[in-house]
């Protein structure tokens, strides 16, 4: 990690203890700004786009802290479903201490100024994801459907987790598995039509 970067993700943390008070902004920097006695302008340099720049931070932050967890799991010994929720999970747990900031930060990427850094960053986060469990292999459309459907049950995972009140949330881990369930489904079934259509006569005569 580049000495930017650490300076960054620190400023980053400290400006996560103001963010459910002062929002995903400028003031939430500064304020952080001032506990770490860094001067205004590096803050305005490390994060030039303010909120957005914020958010970018925090979205990549949690990536990286979701993938040293899984870097702690013996994921090979895992089917590829487990590994999935393995790392919907951990990039959840990532969370947890910030779920007021995230709940903000769900509103704030809602907003049109936010919204394409959002869709990028979300996509970012779900390719991460299959990459840690092993996709390293698909391509085409195959990889673009992947990450798609995850995108939808991370999302769903977030929105559930935000108003879960169960202990040790027992009811998102259980939300997890079902919605990860439901996608496997989803790509056995279309792995089986593309197998059966691929064996139609059709099929082989536009091969030739």
């Amino acid at each position: 990690m580049t000495d930017r970067q650490a300076q960054k993700d620190a400023l980053l943390e400290a400006a996560l203890e103001h963010v459910p008070f002062d929002g995903w902004g400028r003031p939430a920097i500064a304020a952080a700004a001032r506990d770490l006695d860094l001067e205004p302008i590096t803050a305005r340099r490390l994060f030039p786009r303010g909120g957005e720049s914020l958010l970018d931070a925090f979205d990549d932050w949690a990536d990286r802290q979701m993938l040293a967890r899984l870097e702690t799991m013996d994921l090979e010994t895992m089917r590829v479903p487990d590994r999935i929720a393995a790392a919907v999970r951990a990039r959840l747990e990532v969370l947890i201490p910030y779920r007021e900031a995230t709940r903000r930060a769900v509103a704030a990427r809602a907003l049109p100024s936010t919204a394409l850094g959002g869709w990028q960053s979300l996509w970012r986060t779900v390719d991460r994801m299959w990459l840690a469990a092993g996709d390293t292999k698909s391509e085409g459309l195959n990889t673009y459907t992947k990450r798609a459907l995850l995108a939808g049950v991370y999302t769903s995972a977030v929105l559930y987790w935000l108003e879960d009140d169960s202990p040790h949330h027992d009811d998102t881990w259980k939300f997890i598995d079902r919605r990860i369930a439901d996608v496997m489904s989803i790509q056995r079934v279309k792995s089986q039509v593309e197998d059966f259509a691929a064996k139609m006569p059709f099929a082989k005569s536009k091969r030739r």
